[in-house]
Formats: C-alpha cells, structure tokens, sequence
C-alpha cells in the first residue's frame, strides 16, 4: 500500500500539516492578535460589552504560517494586587495599606504593543496604583478612611488609574483597599491615646456647650417669669401681693422630716395675710 499510494499519503499528511500550522482557535475567553512580521495588525473576538456570549468573533480562524501568529489575550476582568504600602496621611500618621485593583483590557493591539502581555502590563500598572494610592491618601486622614470619605478617595484612585492604564489599552473598573491599620507598636499606642483625647475633648466642649445653652436658657425664663410677675403686679396688687404672701408661708411653714418649730406674736407683720389684713 506504501508503495502504491505513498505519494498520496505524503500529500495528505502535507495538507494537514499546513492546516494544523494555519488555523488557529480562539476561545471565548480570549482576544486574539495577529501580529504580522512582528507587528500586531488586528483583533480577533475583541470585547465588546454589547455583544451576547456566544454571539462573538470566537472560533477558527488563519493565519499564514511564519510571516503570522496569533497572541491570546484574555478578555475577562484581571486582578492587580498591590503588595502592603506605607502611607503618610495627612495627619502624619503611618498607614499599612493593601490595595487591589479590577482591569480588563479593552485594546489588545494597543496592550501588544506597549507591553507585550497581560504580565508585563501588571508590571506597569502596579507602580502607577502605588503612586496613585499615596498621593489619594496623602491628602486624607487616618478618621477619613473609616468614614464616608473613603469611597471618594477610592474614586478619584480608580479614575486616576485608569486615565494611565489606556495608554496601555487596558480599562480599570474598579480600585479598592483591603486593609488599612497603623503600623504595630508605638505608633499604633499613639495613635489610639491621640484619638481618645481628641474625644474627650470634643464630649468637654459639647458638655460646655450644653452648660452656656443651659444658662441661657434659665436667664430667659428667670425674665420671663419677672415679666409675668410684675406684669400680674400692675394688673392686681393686692392679689400678687397675697399670691407671694402665700408661696412664702408655703416654703416656711411646709412640715417635713426635721422641721424646726417657729414661734411667733399672733400681731406679727408677716402673718397678716392670716388676719385678713
């Protein structure tokens, strides 16, 4: 059989050679760049958030053998983990900072060309989030990054971030911090002592506060109530003369526990009220 058809084996066995050197599958979860003599020209299956899976330019595709070749990129969200930085904040404290990143890269052609690989691109980008990060949280307190605040400074690093990883072909979509503490030992102490006298001084002021509200606020109905009096005074005189008279054998004649006994002439001129004076 070799003999008679070797010929034709060869040629077949040629054909799938070439077929197997030529056709190229790229996936779902890949970009493909066909970079020719050296230089990426276009892209397979890029991503576009528009289309559906499966509805994509995924699949089998040529190229031409030496003079082409298909680099895969990966069209899934990537992570860029930062290792633990110091940050000086604003109010000099010392932070340890874990921070990562979510990217995805939007121009494979692009990507190619100014780093060559997803690895390569992580390389780039790392120092970029570590000068972002301090520059973000150099302007902020320690107290910011366990308020509200946070969430702008995550938004202005993401911005940031993603302003210089285009110039890569990459999109970042988001940045967030997973730790941020004081260093251990003195600094941390520090720290803690320096926030627990800020709050005793605030809980001091809002204490003196309320005590000025307080005093007001007695002065106000002290006057109030010497405008009622007099007001009642002008009105009647011999009433507030009698309701005063009144309060006042309430207060000296009241019996409680103890109570001293008073002695007096039935004539005496603070009990003319009783007389009918």
């Amino acid at each position: 059989m070799w003999e008679n058809h070797k010929f034709t084996i060869l040629a077949v066995l040629a054909v799938v050679v070439v077929a197997l050197t030529t056709l190229v599958v790229v996936p779902e979860t890949h970009q493909g760049v066909k970079i020719r003599a050296g230089q990426p020209v276009y892209t397979i299956n890029r991503f576009d958030p528009a289309d559906p899976y499966g509805q994509t330019g995924a699949g089998i595709w040529y190229r031409i053998p030496v003079y082409e070749r298909v680099q895969m990129v990966d069209r899934r969200v990537l992570d860029l983990d930062m290792e633990r930085e110091q940050v000086l904040a604003v109010d000099q404290q010392r932070l340890e900072v874990d921070a990562y990143a979510r990217f995805r890269i939007i121009d494979p052609v692009l990507m190619v060309e100014t780093t060559g690989d997803e690895g390569r691109l992580r390389t780039q980008l790392e120092p970029i989030l570590r000068s972002v990060l301090r520059q973000e949280l150099g302007r902020r307190t320690f107290a910011d990054l366990l308020s509200d605040a946070r969430t702008t400074a995550m938004t202005n690093i993401t911005a940031q971030l993603d302003r210089s990883a285009r110039q890569y072909g990459a999109q970042v979509l988001d940045v967030r911090i997973k730790r941020a503490d004081l260093p251990d030992g003195t600094p941390l102490q520090a720290a803690f002592t320096r926030m627990e006298s800020d709050r005793l001084e605030e809980a001091e002021t809002i204490r003196a506060g309320g005590r000025r509200d307080a005093r007001i606020i007695r002065a106000e109905a002290d006057a109030q109530a010497a405008r009622i009096y007099a007001d009642a005074y002008n009105r009647d005189p011999a009433f507030y003369d009698f309701y005063r008279a009144m309060q006042s054998y309430r207060s000296a004649f009241e019996t409680g526990e103890g109570a001293s006994a008073i002695i007096m002439s039935p004539d005496n001129e603070y009990l003319r009220q009783f007389r009918g004076d």
